[in-house]
């Protein structure tokens, strides 16, 4: 069965919820959800395989490969971040082509310069206007399938103000990006704004501890935005989660503590395939004993 596109859901006027999926743990666990859309977070995907700070420090192949299995682990539609495509011109049509190829249905690229760090830490530094309209152009060639949807990400914000910002995200609308975000706003006056003056879909960052406001869903609509990303919860609910078994077992030397929910080892093996495993070995498996004389 085909999986849900970002084109058809915004043509339709459905507002999209896209949370993070950090692991294939959470990737498993969110095919339970019936959300039709997961984002592939650059920060917490690289967080997750490698312990690795969002400074650009994966590369392209690594995260190519992770974007490859999350995409053939969920059922939905995957949002992608691809940072600022990994380099100049040839590495964003690369970038495109590989994603594309991955199975993603959107391929986000930023404007920060190579190497990038996260949207909500300092020492973010830009590429020129004119440098990102040509990355947009050149995203938008690259791709094959008319559905792939390029979403233009700025981080001018900290640097340029909000009207900085604003006229960025503008070019990047006009050089053909099909979904605008302006990273790091910092009130619901300014998402307000952002929405207001721009006439493409956009794209709010719900980044639990970053710089903006977290709104839901409903109210993120009410203020003009026409999706949602929420790509740190996942990782951060895993991360306090393994403190608490961790600190139980430092404590009573057990993992059995009420403050330790443990999800049901029984079903886990559901989620993660056993079932289709043990299926397999019913009907092909050989009966194990002695061998025959």
């Amino acid at each position: 069965m085909a999986k849900p596109t970002l084109k058809a859901a915004l043509a339709a006027g459905e507002f999209v919820v896209a949370p993070g999926v950090h692991d294939m743990i959470a990737a498993a666990v969110f095919n339970r959800s019936g959300l039709d859309f997961a984002y592939a977070s650059g920060y917490w995907m690289t967080a997750s395989a490698y312990g690795l700070p969002d400074a650009g420090i994966a590369t392209y192949t690594q995260m190519v490969d992770r974007v490859r299995t999350l995409c053939t682990m969920v059922n939905a539609g995957v949002i992608a971040d691809a940072d600022t495509g990994y380099g100049g011109l040839l590495n964003v049509h690369h970038t495109v082509i590989g994603y594309e190829e991955a199975g993603v249905t959107a391929i986000q690229i930023e404007d920060q310069e190579f190497p990038k760090k996260c949207g909500h830490t300092p020492f973010k530094r830009l590429i020129p206007v004119e440098d990102m309209v040509d990355k947009i152009k050149v995203a938008c060639d690259a791709r094959r399938n008319p559905d792939t949807f390029i979403i233009a990400r700025t981080d001018a914000r900290q640097s340029e103000g909000f009207e900085g910002a604003v006229k960025r995200a503008v070019a990047y609308g006009e050089a053909g990006a099909d979904v605008l975000f302006i990273e790091a706003l910092v009130s619901d006056e300014e998402m307000r704004e952002a929405c207001r003056r721009l006439d493409k879909p956009t794209l709010a960052n719900m980044a639990d501890g970053g710089l903006t406001p977290i709104r839901s869903a409903s109210e993120l609509k009410e203020i003009g935005y026409d999706m949602a990303i929420y790509p740190a919860a996942t990782g951060l609910a895993a991360a306090h989660a393994a403190e608490a078994v961790f600190n139980a077992f430092r404590t009573l030397g057990t993992s059995q503590s009420p403050d330790v929910p443990l999800f049901s080892f029984k079903e886990f093996n559901s989620l993660i395939g056993f079932e289709e495993v043990w299926a397999f070995e019913r009907k092909w498996g050989k009966p194990s004993g002695p061998a025959n004389d």
